[in-house]
């Protein structure tokens, strides 16, 4: 019975983080829709999260255009289909590759990031005086951080897909020699409003899905400072893995056909 024990205390370990991890987003969703608010604390992670990820999302969106536009070359010339190239850059850009890799790349900013600070204010028993001086810690620490990923990261990923729609119109214009116009166009005629509403509805909920799992592996660290590595890796981990797996389902939801 020893194998069949450990898969049940998996099981049940599974059951008892999922039920705590709900119990915390609902809490801080509800404290996000309440208020009182703290604006400028919103502001600032808006701009640590928005203007201050721009770099690092802008050079992943750029070399991800610029390596889907040669890959793709080199398949479609086989086929002698290289007028494609334009509307799988563009497709796989605003639908996939932009949300998604600007979600992992900020889960790794900013998820650890998020993760390092509250855990730290949890070991150094910073967050037990906020409630000794009547401040909610959801409300003043959770809450802003939920609002502020949910609103930048549609704009961070509307800024991935045009430099990353910009890398692949480099390579084929500079380096594989297709006439600027036709390329423009061509990109152009393919895109439709659908796909770039559904790459930045996966950027809201991405968004979402970074700074909820750097908040809560935070605030729920213990152990002093290895706790808090260990928040900071479980964070980064969770969240990336929860990216991938609703990155499918969102997909699921927008393109199949019933």
């Amino acid at each position: 019975m020893n194998p069949v024990q450990a898969i049940g205390r998996v099981f049940l370990k599974f059951l008892a983080t999922t039920g705590r991890l709900l119990t915390f987003m609902m809490l801080g969703v509800s404290h996000a829709v309440r208020p009182p608010f703290y604006p400028r604390i919103i502001v600032r992670q808006m701009i640590d999260i928005g203007y201050y990820s721009l770099p690092v999302v802008g050079l992943t969106a750029l070399f991800a255009g610029m390596v889907l536009a040669l890959q793709s070359y080199t398949g479609f010339s086989r086929f002698s289909a290289e007028g494609a190239i334009a509307n799988v850059v563009v497709l796989s850009i605003t639908r996939e590759l932009g949300p998604v890799l600007a979600g992992l790349m900020v889960a790794g900013r900013i998820g650890a990031s998020l993760a390092a600070e509250i855990g730290t204010m949890r070991v150094t028993e910073q967050i037990d005086a906020l409630t000794t001086l009547s401040t909610n810690p959801m409300k003043y620490l959770v809450a802003p951080r939920l609002i502020a990923g949910l609103l930048m990261f549609p704009p961070l990923v509307l800024v991935a897909d045009i430099v990353g729609v910009f890398g692949g119109y480099l390579v084929a214009v500079y380096k594989l020699g297709f006439n600027p116009a036709n390329y423009i166009q061509n990109t152009w005629d393919f895109l439709t409003a659908a796909d770039v509403n559904s790459g930045l509805v996966k950027a809201a909920v991405f968004g979402f899905i970074v700074t909820l799992m750097g908040c809560y592996h935070g605030y729920n660290s213990r152990g002093g400072a290895q706790g808090v590595g260990i928040a900071t890796t479980n964070a980064v981990v969770s969240a990336c893995i929860l990216i991938l797996c609703f990155d499918y389902m969102l997909t699921e939801m927008f393109f199949t056909k019933h």
